[in-house]
């Protein structure tokens, strides 16, 4: 019964596709334990063609826009309803059509990725509110085919590290790009994972990078060259409603990603809960039901985007963590209104260095102290309408424009 009830809040949380997954994982390791580990997150035949240490000039040759736009190849791994990741992608390959390039978007889906169908993957974009829609066509890529002959297109893009390595095997001329939102050898431990995350970025490929820092490491560890772009909050999802005191908190928990601290938040939650068993704690992102947390919540799972907002405005602080790339929900919490409690480092203060963010070490005594401040702040409604009004005048259109000007520079640009 146990097992059942985990399948049934896995289906809930993570959809069909991540589920079968599981499933296959857990009986493969069943019946022969050494099965489940080889690599299963990239297809082997892409990894075994690309050899980093013989440099591949992807950059040189100018490429003119044609009248009709440049012809795009996307590769990224199937998207699921709640990946953000996945939905920031899917923003920025539309502002690349906005700007009138043709886009053809290829699922990268070995077997840790499985998806039966881009019928599947369409209904589930189609249903879910973060996704917007694109003209392009969606197809499943093949390494026994790739990406089809050369000079099908001027612009291929990589957008996770387990695909860089099919958009370096392409055999056309066509630039090469890397959508970079993480620092990805962080996700995992000194590990064949590591070491081929790692290498993504020595391919010769242009970065376009979420926030100055990723930017910065990429090129100063890796000799990559990159461009960055900032974040926003999209006001018609995130805004202010709630114009009264708040004392309840939001903690975004993610168990099975790592970087996202869950047990450490947990621990600060349960002193701030034995000092102020009255504030109500709200846990989404996760279904927490099958986790032993300590203290009384309210779990909300796994949320579509356009739910999101009705929980900020009932809190008075987000604690959300990331201890690789600074994640985008402080400053949609911020036009909520909701002051974001994060972890300090050169990774968040390097993306987002706001005054209205409050960066705590990570000590579970010290994050409890600062959660207690923001609710008992005098000033808390008036900071609260301070911050989302210096969130308001970020937009993503802007920022899709200047996106779209750096990607033409690029394609037109020489050494």
């Amino acid at each position: 019964m146990s097992r059942a009830g985990d399948a049934a809040r896995s289906l809930r949380s993570e959809g069909l596709r991540s589920l079968v997954w599981r499933t296959a994982k857990y009986a493969a390791g069943r019946t022969n334990p050494f099965r489940a580990q080889p690599l299963h997150s990239v297809y082997m035949d892409d990894v075994i063609a690309v050899d980093w240490t013989e440099p591949h000039d992807f950059t040189s040759v100018p490429v003119p826009r044609p009248a009709d736009g440049y012809r795009i190849a996307w590769l990224i791994s199937p998207p699921s309803r709640t990946s953000g990741g996945h939905q920031n992608a899917f923003r920025f390959m539309k502002f690349l059509e906005d700007a009138g390039h043709r886009l053809t978007v290829y699922l990268y889906s070995p077997a840790r990725y499985p998806v039966h169908s881009v019928d599947e993957v369409r209904r589930m974009m189609a249903a879910t509110s973060a996704y917007p829609d694109l003209d392009a066509e969606i197809r499943m890529y093949d390494p026994a085919t790739g990406l089809g002959p050369d000079g099908a297109f001027d612009a291929v893009f990589a957008s996770d590290w387990e695909n860089t390595y099919a958009a370096y095997r392409f055999g056309g001329s066509a630039k090469r790009f890397y959508f970079v939102q993480d620092f990805e050898p962080a996700f995992f431990p000194a590990s064949t994972e590591y070491v081929l995350a790692e290498n993504s970025y020595r391919l010769g490929f242009h970065g376009f990078t979420a926030g100055h820092w990723l930017a910065g490491k990429l090129s100063a560890d890796y000799g990559m060259t990159c461009d960055s772009y900032e974040y926003a909050a999209d006001s018609s999802f995130y805004h202010r409603t709630n114009l009264e005191r708040r004392s309840e908190v939001m903690f975004y928990a993610r168990p099975p990603t790592p970087r996202r601290a869950t047990e450490f938040g947990l621990l600060a939650l349960l002193e701030l809960h034995r000092r102020r068993p009255e504030v109500v704690i709200h846990l989404a992102g996760w279904d927490m039901s099958g986790y032993d947390v300590p203290f009384p919540y309210v779990n909300h799972a796994a949320l579509d985007i356009g739910r999101l907002n009705e929980i900020y405005n009932r809190c008075a602080a987000a604690l959300v963590f990331s201890l690789t790339d600074m994640s985008l929900l402080p400053m949609e919490a911020m036009a909520s209104g909701t002051t974001p409690v994060v972890n300090d480092g050169p990774n968040t203060r390097g993306v987002l260095d706001s005054e209205f963010i409050e960066y705590v070490p990570m000590s579970p005594k010290a994050i409890a102290d600062r959660l207690e401040a923001v609710i008992d702040r005098p000033d808390q409604q008036e900071r609260s309408a301070q911050m989302a009004a210096a969130v308001a005048g970020s937009s993503w259109a802007g920022l899709g424009e200047r996106f779209a000007a750096q990607f033409e520079k690029a394609m037109t640009a020489s050494p």
